[in-house]
């Protein structure tokens, strides 16, 4: 028997088949103290510190000691300062001001090294991405500087200390898809050589981009901006753009005792990777944020992504997608009101993405799909993550990735929905995302009038010594179109909404942790022998391995945004067709067997039924 039903029927569908397969215990618990927020059952979550200003990262000492850093900045006429404060009690105290020492906005990571702080910021004298070393008692020495790429909206982020002892960086590429245009206004103002840096030598397709000049009096004055070249500036066919060792939208390492004589890319070609961490075998792992809605090219993508690190690799920005498909897909383009006219010399463009870097004449291989280890859901935004130690039980070793959420419509007029405001973990062995800590209901606290009583925008994520999760919450950040007319960023930041987080698992008493694999997945759960239900959500099926007994029925339903299907190799056994989001099909199994099935969309997805 097969079925395909839509939205409303698949509410009553769910409800229905569902319901008696409800545990005992609730997969999903609310905590006593905070009853916005949600927890696998067992697990127990505090607050350390509330009342902080963008903090970034949390760092402890060599004696076990907790500091947070607060970023600073974010386009206030007195913007708060840059600083480090320890942690202690259920109070932060400032320990270094970084503003007053010179160090410039935004400090988004930090790390403890050999009796001092690393930290990533920008320069004060040309807002190009740096790092430096801070004592604790407020020495700043700076290690190296000149990334121009930081000089845009996005910054240096995570920086740490990796298990062959070298440190590592991570680098935001300029603008959103390597093209300089009037989303980028406020900061060309301040740094009107602003462009995106490539970290090997490419060879470009001449594409141009055709925009208002917002640096004339003349309204009705345009310009044409290529792509790796500061605005108002045209490329052409064939053009070299030279490769530098100080490049954006990568992950680069140094020797902390030779920074500048060893800086080097370990991989590139990400949009915007913020956080990385390794497993306990040292296999790196990063996440990074995918493409907007916005500027002069536009890339409308599918998810954003957690990647495998391989050295030297490239990751496809700005011509790939954050699964690694190439953007000449049409899926990726936008409506046509949406995209700015494009030329290669005189000659106009159709209104649909192309490739900026000619792969061919550049010597680049297309990115490996293999090295996506988990897709999130599109705008969520991924940013720290790190890998949960021994104590976790059953999760160790299990990816923990905080999703800060999106700030549409800026970053995409045509969502639904409001993605991320959680923490996710990632098992490595599948690459499932799943719901960690969150809300009860989609979006930050602030916007369910309840702020500070839930999760607002978590960034960094980090188990400390004492073996529990740390989440740093960045705060309220909310979009606020009025200040683009005062020729500023649409966003207000404001001040004293940031907190820490601690999280504790349960003790199972056999040094577990008491979740099993499908808690943490409210929405997924077999419901009896006879029938069983998946959900398909945030790129993945959960759960993966569904049984039922001969005669049982299996039914899926999308919950992304994103068209999916369930698919068997052979198709006479199990073929949905394309499901979009709210569609849900049943599929009834006469014959006992273990089939397995995929997403044509994205073969990368994959589940099980086992029958017997």
């Amino acid at each position: 028997m097969k079925s395909k039903t839509s939205a409303p029927l698949v509410l009553m569908l769910v409800v229905l088949l569902a319901a008696p397969a409800l545990p005992t215990q609730q997969a999903v618990a609310q905590q006593d103290g905070f009853p916005l927020v949600e927890l696998p059952e067992g697990f127990e979550i505090e607050q350390v510190v509330d009342g902080l200003t963008y903090p970034t990262s949390v760092v402890w000492d060599d004696q076990d000691r907790l500091y947070v850093v607060e970023a600073g900045g974010q386009f206030l006429e007195e913007p708060p300062p840059a600083r480090i404060l320890r942690v202690e009690d259920g109070k932060a105290s400032p320990v270094v001001d970084l503003t007053a020492e010179g160090v410039a906005d935004s400090v988004v990571g930090a790390t403890w090294h050999d009796g001092t702080f690393y930290i990533t910021h920008r320069d004060a004298r040309d807002r190009t991405g740096a790092v430096s070393r801070v004592t604790p008692d407020g020495e700043v020495t700076q290690v190296f500087s000149g990334v121009v790429d930081a000089q845009s909206e996005h910054s240096l982020d995570e920086i740490r200390l990796g298990p062959d002892g070298r440190m590592y960086v991570a680098t935001g590429g300029a603008t959103n898809s390597a093209v300089v245009g009037l989303d980028n206004a406020p900061f060309v103002e301040r740094s009107p050589d602003l462009h995106t840096t490539a970290c090997r030598d490419i060879v470009l397709t001449g594409q141009n981009f055709e925009t208002p000049d917002f640096r004339t009096e003349d309204p009705d004055d345009t310009t044409l901006t290529g792509a790796f070249v500061p605005f108002g500036t045209e490329t052409e066919p064939g053009q070299e753009i030279e490769g530098t060792a100080k490049c954006g939208s990568s992950i680069l390492a140094f020797d902390p005792a030779d920074p500048e004589g060893t800086l080097e890319m370990h991989a590139w070609g990400f949009r915007h990777v913020i956080g990385f961490a390794w497993s306990p075998d040292g296999e790196m792992y990063a996440s990074a944020n995918s493409y907007d809605v916005r500027g002069s090219r536009p890339v409308e993508d599918e998810a954003e992504a957690t990647y495998r690190v391989r050295e030297g690799a490239w990751y496809g920005w700005p011509d790939y997608s954050a699964a690694l498909e190439p953007l000449t897909d049409a899926k990726f383009d936008v409506p046509d009101s949406l995209q700015a006219p494009v030329y290669v010399g005189d000659e106009p463009q159709d209104k649909e993405l192309g490739f900026l870097i000619d792969r061919d004449a550049s010597g680049l291989e297309a990115p490996d799909p293999s090295l996506v280890l988990g897709l999130h859901e599109y705008q969520s935004s991924p940013t720290k993550l790190d890998v949960a130690p021994d104590s976790w039980g059953d999760l160790t070793g299990h990816l923990f990735v905080a999703e800060w959420g999106d700030l549409a419509p800026e970053t995409n007029p045509l969502q639904d929905g409001r993605p991320g405001y959680r923490v996710v973990r990632i098992d490595p062995e599948s690459g499932q995302v799943e719901p960690f800590v969150s809300n009860a209901q989609p979006g930050p606290a602030s916007e369910q009038d309840a702020q500070g009583e839930g999760i607002e925008r978590p960034f960094d994520v980090k188990f400390g010594p004492d073996g529990a999760m740390y989440v740093v919450d960045y705060g309220v950040a909310r979009v606020n179109q009025a200040r683009a007319a005062e020729g500023q960023v649409p966003y207000e930041f404001p001040t004293e909404t940031g907190a820490i987080w601690r999280i504790t698992p349960p003790d199972s008493g056999d040094g577990g942790n008491g979740l099993s694999d499908d808690e943490g997945t409210p929405a997924a759960s077999a419901a009896d022998d006879e029938t069983a239900i998946v959900d398909v959500q945030d790129f993945a099926y959960g759960p993966d391995l569904v049984e039922v007994a001969v005669g049982g029925t299996v039914t899926w339903t999308n919950r992304d945004a994103a068209p999916h299907t369930a698919t068997a190799r052979d198709r006479d056994v199990l073929q949905s067709g394309k499901l979009d989001q709210g569609d849900s099909y049943s599929e009834t199994f006469d014959e006992a067997g273990t089939y397995e099935y995929f997403c044509e969309f994205h073969p990368d997805m994959k589940g099980s039924v086992f029958v017997e």
